[in-house]
């Protein structure tokens, strides 16, 4: 099936079943709903890093980008411009709000990103809660030196740029890690490599940490992957905004998936 046609199937099928707080009879998810997903940030440094994502959307600098992953699904030669990056590849904004939201709620300290890109996304882990430490894994090396230089420039204190093919700078990192609170996985978007990165993160998860992945609906083996991650014995309870799927490790939970509005 055609990429786009599958996306667009995808997108219907989600658009019919996603529900709001009426309809949630979980209470944690009725809370999570309402207090998460509906809230509107107010954070100034949070609404201050627009100018960052409007500054990249106009940056006609060109770099080489190494894909180590399913590539871009907009771009497919490895020689782009900074503004198409930031166009296709960066998370929305009302994403990256809502992952500086979840840190908030959960009060959450060791964050570990899958994917730097530009960086825009890493500035509002960052400024959750800028008592907590970002780490954050980026394979291309043209990319994380664009990265770097914004972390310089924003003169944040938490965050830790690990360069290098993820295969390889995961597994290193995690075998002397603390227990993680929240990862978003945002590279290498194929069925193999994503269950991979997950049953690498898992070992270091506790019940009340969460696991997001990105682009759930991308591709057909994505969302055999998502399916594969929702069986996961560890994993007791899943929420699908489309663009993401939220996993959460609480045996409280039960076994349940949510398609939610957002």
């Amino acid at each position: 099936m055609n990429q786009k046609i599958f996306q667009v199937k995808s997108f219907v099928n989600y658009w019919l079943d996603a529900v709001d707080e009426h309809s949630l009879h979980s209470p944690f998810f009725y809370n999570f709903y309402t207090s998460v997903l509906m809230k509107k940030s107010t954070q100034s440094e949070l609404t201050s890093l627009k100018h960052v994502r409007k500054n990249f959307e106009s940056d006609d600098r060109s770099i080489e980008v190494n894909d180590l992953g399913a590539g871009s699904k907009y771009q497919k030669s490895s020689l782009r411009q900074i503004k198409q990056i930031a166009h296709t590849s960066a998370s929305p904004e009302k994403y990256s709000i809502l992952y500086a939201n979840i840190i908030q709620y959960f009060s959450y300290n060791h964050i570990l990103e899958l994917g730097t890109s530009l960086g825009i996304n890493t500035l509002y882990l960052s400024k959750a809660r800028e008592t907590s430490k970002v780490i954050t894994f980026e394979g291309s090396s043209q990319t994380a030196n664009v990265a770097r230089n914004l972390f310089d420039t924003s003169k944040t204190r938490n965050i830790k740029m690990i360069e290098g093919n993820i295969d390889e700078t995961l597994p290193q990192y995690l075998s002397s890690s603390a227990e993680i609170d929240f990862a978003l996985m945002d590279a290498n978007h194929r069925y193999e490599p994503t269950l991979r990165y997950f049953d690498c993160l898992i070992k270091k998860i506790q019940d009340n940490s969460m696991i997001i992945l990105d682009d759930i609906h991308y591709s057909p083996e994505m969302e055999e992957a998502w399916k594969a991650i929702q069986k996961h014995e560890l994993v007791y309870a899943t929420a699908d905004l489309f663009r993401c799927g939220l996993v959460f490790f609480n045996p409280s939970l039960s076994k349940q998936n949510v398609v939610l509005q957002f």
